[in-house]
């Protein structure tokens, strides 16, 4: 009897060496990420990096991508700021307790097994969103930015308060401001690698402030150590109003998390589980509204650059929030010190980079009903709701998509007129042998040698909702033209039940219009919705038939005796 031999651990020293560097390198990216996302939340900065710390942690162990790095991103900060005012009333606790019932919806999702649909998301929309956001995240930061308040309300509010706060603007907040940003985008490229160009604003703004600005406004009384465990405050009379807000960060930390994941499969040429994924992150954040932390999805700077540094299991993202709440213990008294505007600063970089501009400048070169949507999309994500704003983008894709379906689809639809001197008087293996090898002798009627009486209406391809409206108008006129109709379902490869029922629809003509229908193919086609929804039954059994062949001898009786597809 053999022995089983225990499975040889793939894991080794090298990936362990990746993994630390990754880890170490994704903490110190996602450190002024998060102090700033926690700001821009209304949550405050330690919710920002306790949120780092909590989703990153526990979507590491349990999500479905090895790669990915998660905390609080761009879109989930600007939709938690909407949260906190508009639904919350600014009360922590009430938009703590909208934050776990979005996890519990996004963990439904990934049960549900939703997933894997956000990779169908088009193109356009996920541009659109994702400039929204990069949009808004430099607008609402324009304000702290020259040394006023953060505007809450919104885009809305902070354009209103933006002549205010250029007519009272601070000369020290704006000078750290411009420096911050000018620190991130010169950086020196060879530094990039030891210290990020967002690392080096926070500490080179924070530096010149405490030096020569001691004046503006700094973060002030951050908290150190392990946060406290707090039960979200909610009622059941609360649920109504708590299920529009909690299903837009639900949709959007979703979103977020998944295309991040497909970034990180780009890189690593890994794949990941997109329902684990959401189930992860849904019990993440659930997590993070225990601990009064910010909501968080796949953070996408952070996920490029574990995998740039070497990082390619678990280990890497564990490490990123171990080291992020070593740095929460004895941090709290230098996050102090961290100007509004530097924090501004490196948010208003963060939103111009997440604009599409590739995108965007090339109006002249892409198709004009692609380019609306994104530019509706952008649009509604600026003066309505994000999940509106894709929601409706999702339906604008979706209908150009169906007009260029309409069009390809309708393209493979043949009709043929068979000429009776040459279908009906063709052999068929009724026929038998023909002595002398001539063609069977069949009586045609009528006076004209070039009568077509029977068409050949060939179905090839896919048939979708998108075509059906127009095959109907398209071909109604064909079927018109002749008294006996052949509907070929040879080569139809898929037909949905829009399609089918159109096609049942232009049988249903074809009787009313006197022509005798004949099906050929129907059984060895893929065409099974309309076998299904059996929308051919005003044609008789005796008239469904497998190829050209039978069809020849069943248009000759019909053609004999009139009177085949209604029955008479």
């Amino acid at each position: 009897m053999s022995k089983l031999k225990a499975p040889k651990l793939s894991y080794n020293a090298e990936q362990l060496r990746g993994d630390v560097f990754g880890g170490l390198t994704a903490a110190v990216v996602m450190l002024p990420l998060s102090l700033a996302f926690g700001v821009a939340s209304g949550l405050g900065a330690i919710a920002g990096l306790y949120g780092a710390i909590a989703v990153g942690l526990l979507a590491s162990i349990s999500g479905g991508s090895r790669t990915q790095i998660s905390g609080p991103t761009a879109p989930l900060s600007v939709a938690m700021s909407v949260v906190v005012i508009d639904y919350a009333g600014e009360d922590p606790a009430k938009a703590l307790a909208i934050v776990a019932f979005a996890g519990i919806i996004q963990i439904l999702l990934g049960a549900l097994r939703l997933g894997s649909y956000v990779a169908y998301t088009p193109y356009p929309v996920v541009s659109g969103f994702t400039s929204a956001v990069g949009v808004i995240i430099v607008v609402v930061q324009l304000v702290p930015f020259l040394g006023s308040d953060v505007a809450l309300g919104g885009v809305s509010a902070s354009i209103r308060s933006l002549p205010d706060a250029i007519a009272s603007v601070e000369t020290g907040a704006l000078v750290l401001g411009v420096l911050t940003i000018v620190v991130c985008m010169f950086w020196p490229r060879r530094l990039r690698r030891m210290l990020p160009p967002s690392v080096a604003a926070l500490l080179i703004g924070t530096l010149a402030s405490v030096l020569w600005f001691d004046d503006v406004d700094v973060i002030g009384h951050v908290p150190s150590g392990l946060p406290e465990f707090a039960m979200p405050e909610f009622g059941w009379g609360d649920l109504a109003g708590a299920l529009a807000p909690a299903v837009t960060l639900a949709l959007l930390g979703s979103i977020n998390s998944l295309l991040t994941a497909m970034v990180a499969d780009s890189m690593t040429r890994d794949q990941h589980q997109p329902n684990r994924e959401l189930i992860g992150v849904g019990f993440a954040n659930i997590a993070a509204a225990f601990f009064g932390a910010v909501p968080g999805a796949g953070a996408t700077s952070a996920t490029v650059a574990n995998v740039k540094a070497g990082g390619r299991s678990r280990v890497s993202g564990v490490l990123c929030a171990l080291v992020l709440l070593a740095l929460v213990l004895g941090l709290g008294s230098y996050a102090e010190l961290i100007p509004h505007a530097v924090l501004a600063g490196i948010l208003i970089k963060i939103g111009f980079d997440i604009i599409d501009w590739q995108y965007l400048t090339r109006v002249r070169r892409v198709q004009l009903d692609q380019y609306g949507v994104m530019v509706l999309t952008l649009g509604l994500s600026m003066v309505a709701d994000l999940v509106v704003a894709v929601g409706a983008g999702l339906i604008a894709a979706a209908m150009t998509a169906a007009r260029q379906f309409e069009r390809f689809e309708l393209d493979t639809v043949v009709s043929t007129p068979l000429l009776d001197m040459t279908f009906l008087n063709a052999p068929d293996e009724s026929d038998g042998d023909v002595a002398g090898g001539g063609l069977p002798s069949y009586d045609l009627d009528g006076p004209d040698p070039f009568a077509a009486r029977t068409g050949l209406l060939s179905l090839r391809g896919t048939y979708t909702a998108a075509s059906s409206i127009k095959l109907l108008k398209s071909i109604t006129t064909d079927v018109a033209e002749h008294e006996v109709v052949i509907f070929d379902f040879t080569d139809t490869r898929y037909m949905d039940d829009s399609a089918a029922y159109m096609v049942g629809h232009l049988v249903d003509v074809a009787v009313e219009g006197g022509a005798n229908c004949i099906v050929m193919g129907i059984e060895a086609s893929q065409a099974a919705s309309i076998r299904e929804l059996n929308v051919l039954r005003s044609v008789p059994v005796e008239h469904f038939v497998a190829d050209l062949d039978e069809a020849r001898v069943v248009a000759r009786r019909l053609l004999d005796e009139p009177g085949g597809c209604d029955g008479s």
